[in-house]
């Protein structure tokens, strides 16, 4: 059995679901509240990042113990740590809105 199909194209514009969406404006992805937290994530990072740098030794014979900082070895990688987890919430973020309700004449 052959199908009919309608290729009419004021029926397509009509039902076309991407017209709907064209009139409606979309609320943004991020807002201020996501940049505000992106930047403190950042922040955290390169501070984690400038704790770990360092501790080397002008010599290539001489062993140096810098590198052995509780710096180095706890403080700087919880902060990258605690930047990443930052990150991670300020782009899994999306603030409830609250929704206007409408009375009629009550």
């Amino acid at each position: 059995m052959a199908t009919v199909i309608n290729t009419d194209k004021k029926e397509i514009l009509k039902t076309s679901p991407s017209n709907q969406k064209e009139n409606k404006r979309k609320a943004p992805l991020f807002r201020k509240m996501n940049y505000i937290l992106m930047i403190i994530g950042v922040i955290f990072l390169m501070a984690g990042y400038i704790l770990l740098s360092g501790g080397g030794s002008s010599s290539d014979d001489v062993f140096s113990e810098a590198i052995f900082d509780t710096r180095r070895l706890i403080i700087a990688p919880t902060m990258i740590l605690i930047g990443l987890v930052i990150e991670i919430f300020a782009i899994m973020y999306y603030p409830k809105t609250k929704k206007k309700e409408e009375t009629a004449g009550n």
